[in-house]
């Protein structure tokens, strides 16, 4: 199996969650590129190539999104109901990475269509394990549709 690295998008608010998440990644020694937004406005200028994200090879179609719900501008729900509602974007998955435990949230999430729902970890240990689960998950035992990256 020959593998390209897909990247990695991710929307996360929290200046410090973002932080934690660029040592995770190091930490896990991915190969795949992590490019990280700060709202769901942001994560859909990305996707669309509006804004700052214009340029394809700076920001380019994503293999996976790793979302928080609870972001300012556009919210996480909101971001997932226009990703799943466009026939190009709806292939990519979508995990929820979040805080929250509510289940509400977790089943709205899966009725909007998202792939996974994970807790964020309370320590940074947790965090490179999740990052490390996710990866060997999607990027060595799950079949992805084939894309150019």
């Amino acid at each position: 199996m020959n593998r390209r690295p897909v990247p990695i998008l991710m929307a996360e608010d929290d200046e410090d969650d973002r932080l934690l998440a660029m040592e995770a990644f190091e930490e896990s020694k991915l190969l795949n590129k992590l490019y990280i937004v700060e709202d769901g406005e942001e994560l859909l200028d990305f996707l669309y190539h509006r804004g700052a994200y214009t340029d394809i090879k700076t920001s380019p179609e994503p293999g996976i999104i790793l979302l928080d719900l609870n972001m300012p501008k556009k919210d996480g729900r909101e971001a997932i109901k226009e990703i799943k509602a466009d026939p190009h974007l709806r292939l990519i998955p979508v995990v929820v990475l979040t805080t929250s435990k509510e289940e509400e949230d977790i089943y709205t999430s899966y009725q909007l269509g998202i792939s996974s729902f994970i807790v964020k970890p309370v320590t940074f240990e947790g965090l490179i394990t999740v990052i490390q689960s996710l990866s060997r998950y999607w990027f060595e035992i799950v079949e992805l549709p084939a894309r150019e990256y």
